[in-house]
């Protein structure tokens, strides 16, 4: 229908779409959950659950020995251990309760560690949760197990627990090498420390590695930016993500310590993002998604060529579950019919817990409109294209809307973002790192309320 072949002027369009957009890990996002919803939601969707579907689960640890002043995840610093620990008892019983009310043991196909610094846990307490997690699920042969680590945690200890846990890829934090930077940042982490960590946990029989890289981020020039690429490509990781840095004061009041003076600006951040990401490629990484690279045989790299390439709270993956199980603070699950997550501050989840009340306390349940504009915007940012024809057939006559709605953004798009070819809604080649701006068109919810997202590139 359209074929709007001129290039793409990215200044323009930078300057027309430099606003704000959600990185679309979820439809809805989060900022529109419903507090004093989760508990009745909690229960009403764990009534639906299929005894015969797989499911994910997310564990989140919020804690850390050091705080990174970049950091967006709900995290604390903590010197001592004793409330790890005892935050540790909570999961475990959290993870009890929801065994005792489902009345079943789900099949886990995949489950994450994030945090804070999961890595900050005590070989003791990994088991204490592995332990817990294999009385509640019937683990799959070929589980996916993944965790977050922070190379200055990491001791033999450390490769113990993991083992223990069955770990079967590692997620690193370097985002960049340069010593002025990581002052910068509060996130002290050499080259050669990080290295060393990666060849002990190659070592020690974990198979899989995943660094993640940051641009836009203070004092962080073109040259150092390209160093620290070249660098981790020296370290040969079997994925790579590459994100922009969200710079969000005014949720995130440690990044307060962050000079806005010293950010590079949305060109700067275009050109650096581009660049990086071409390095990436020339050294033989598949581009998946916006942000993310991956060496051909990596199950990443095999999802987004087939496909079935998925986004969920922690970015690109894999795993095909249709339900995620968040457990710990601020943790959130994914079932079919909508979202429930755990209530945020730490102490107020243990008390509930502790109590044998509901951890959950904000939800949102899917209408078919949300139903549908998700299923949209997950495509558009896993394939950078949306089929029509699948739409309809997906979702039957009730799609219809939502096709023209389509067709009619395609034919008034100003910047030659999106082409209509046959049956199908495309963003350009060269549009692809705006795929987030294209995917908030069919954001029914953006206008609403008052929240702020970080930039779109």
């Amino acid at each position: 229908m359209t074929a709007f072949q001129s290039p793409v002027d990215h200044r323009a369009v930078l300057a027309r779409y430099g606003a704000e957009v959600p990185r679309y890990t979820s439809y809805p996002t989060a900022p529109h959950f419903a507090a004093g919803t989760g508990g009745a939601l909690w229960d009403e969707l764990c009534d639906g659950l299929d005894p015969e579907a797989p499911v994910s689960v997310y564990m989140h640890v919020p804690f850390c020995d050091r705080l990174c002043w970049f950091c967006g995840c709900h995290t604390k610093q903590t010197r001592r251990y004793d409330p790890v620990e005892a935050y540790v008892g909570s999961v475990v019983a959290e993870i009890a309760a929801f065994r005792r009310r489902l009345g079943f043991s789900p099949k886990l196909g995949a489950l994450h560690l994030g945090g804070g610094s999961p890595s900050f846990l005590r070989p003791d307490d990994l088991k204490r949760l592995s332990e817990a997690l294999h009385a509640a699920f019937d683990f799959a042969a070929d589980a996916e197990i993944s965790v977050e680590i922070d190379p200055s945690d990491v001791t033999d200890e450390t490769l113990s627990g993991l083992r223990a846990l069955e770990v079967t890829r590692v997620s690193i934090g370097v985002q960049d090498f340069d010593p002025a930077v990581q002052a910068a940042i509060n996130r002290p982490q050499s080259f050669e420390q990080t290295r060393d960590v990666i060849a002990a946990l190659r070592a020690s029989g974990l198979v899989s590695i995943n660094i993640d890289v940051l641009y836009g981020l203070p004092l962080q020039t073109p040259e150092r930016l390209d160093a620290t690429v070249e660098q981790v490509i020296a370290l040969q990781p079997e994925r790579v993500a590459l994100f922009g840095y969200a710079h969000v004061p005014h949720v995130k009041k440690h990044q307060t310590m962050i000079r806005t003076e010293d950010l590079p600006g949305s060109e700067a951040r275009f050109a650096d993002a581009a660049r990086a990401a071409s390095a990436f490629r020339s050294a033989g990484y598949e581009a998946i998604g916006i942000d993310h690279f991956a060496l051909h045989g990596d199950k990443l790299a095999k999802a987004a060529r087939s496909g079935t390439l998925r986004r969920n709270f922690q970015g690109y993956t894999a795993d095909p579950c249709d339900t995620l199980i968040g457990f710990g603070a601020s943790a959130i699950s994914r079932f079919a019919g909508g979202y429930v997550q755990n209530t945020v501050p730490t102490g107020l989840y243990q008390g509930r817990i502790a109590a044998s009340e509901p951890a959950a306390e904000r939800g949102y349940r899917l209408s078919q409109d949300d139903m549908i504009r998700s299923h949209m915007v997950e495509r558009l940012m896993c394939d950078f294209a949306l089929d029509l024809g699948a739409l309809s057939d997906r979702f039957g006559v009730a799609a219809q809307p939502y096709v023209r709605e389509a067709l009619r953004l395609a034919a008034i798009d100003p910047d030659g973002l999106v082409e209509v070819t046959g049956r199908r809604f495309v963003i350009r080649p060269e549009a692809r790192s705006l795929a987030r701006t294209v995917a908030s068109w069919f954001d029914a919810h953006l206008r609403s309320g008052e929240a702020r997202y970080s930039k779109a590139v």
